[in-house]
């Protein structure tokens, strides 16, 4: 009798898995390729493109609507009011500085104010700073300009300036430039013509240093320049004066904000001879505080 083991009938199973993986391999070697060399295949070429590709679409597509006079009023109209280079009368007025000073003479009330009239590209400017110590007025003056816009940040100015403190009151005709530098540097350039001959010119700039998006960091600086001598009022040819000044303000609101300071002012050649002949000093700091509004 013969037993069969699980064993003796996986060996069996291999023996007859081999034997047919042979015999088909025999029979592709022996197989006559011209057979397949004969095959036509133009009848695979000879299919029409078309069919592959898919069927246009059967609905119908809307045509765009041409653009109309009244669509393209209703992209440009501005119902808030204000359009470019329109005719409307705008105005503007901004106290840099209103501030109380901690002078060596007593406390000192000092003012940089500014404001416009006018359009986009022409606009009239008055300007007025100066100084008033223990309730005497120091230093006083007022500008009207009329600003010519020859860019988008800058404007040339021409206009008059009328000076009522130190000594008596003297008119001068100015000109200059004014306008945002770089990095949104505020500067401004301006050229005096006085009486006998007399001419003067004034460096101003400014800049903001935004430490959050309300505390707000402002460096000043000026300077004044003269061609003569003028011992009435105090004031000596070339560089005369200098001031220099850092404040800091809060914005509690945009138009409104209080600020503290420190200035260092100093004066410079004959006009330093004119002030040591009245007894003051040619440089002094001063603590300010102040408040910045505009509308």
């Amino acid at each position: 009798m013969i037993r069969i083991t699980p064993i003796s009938l996986a060996l069996v199973t291999a023996s007859l898995t081999l034997s047919s993986a042979m015999a088909a391999t025999d029979d592709m070697q022996n197989m006559d390729h011209s057979q397949m060399q004969g095959m036509d295949h133009s009848q695979m070429q000879s299919m029409d493109d078309g069919q592959m590709q898919p069927a246009a679409p059967t609905e119908s597509r809307t045509p765009i609507p041409a653009l109309t006079d009244a669509d393209r009023a209703a992209v440009f109209v501005s119902p808030g009011g204000h359009n470019v280079h329109d005719s409307a009368l705008n105005t503007y007025f901004l106290a840099d500085k209103l501030e109380w000073q901690d002078a060596d003479d007593g406390s000192t009330l000092a003012w940089d104010l500014s404001g416009w009239i006018g359009g986009d590209i022409d606009r009239l400017w008055l300007r007025s700073e100066g100084e008033r110590t223990n309730g005497k007025t120091e230093d006083a003056e007022v500008q009207a300009l009329w600003g010519h816009a020859i860019s988008p940040w800058w404007d040339v100015v021409t206009g008059v300036r009328q000076d009522f403190k130190p000594g008596d009151p003297q008119t001068w005709a100015a000109f200059g430039v004014q306008g945002m530098a770089l990095y949104n540097f505020e500067a401004e350039a301006t050229a005096f013509i006085g009486e006998g001959g007399q001419t003067a010119a004034r460096l101003e700039g400014d800049y903001d240093i935004l430490l959050t998006n309300r505390l707000i960091l402002q460096p000043t600086a000026e300077l004044n320049f003269y061609s003569k001598n003028d011992p009435q009022r105090g004031i000596g040819s070339g560089l005369s004066n200098t001031e220099a000044g850092l404040r800091l303000r809060y914005e509690i609101r945009r138009e409104f904000a209080p600020y503290i300071g420190v200035t260092w002012n100093r004066t410079y050649g004959k006009t330093a001879d004119y002030a040591e002949d009245d007894g003051e000093d040619r440089s002094e700091a001063r603590l300010v505080l102040g408040v910045r509004l505009w509308f």
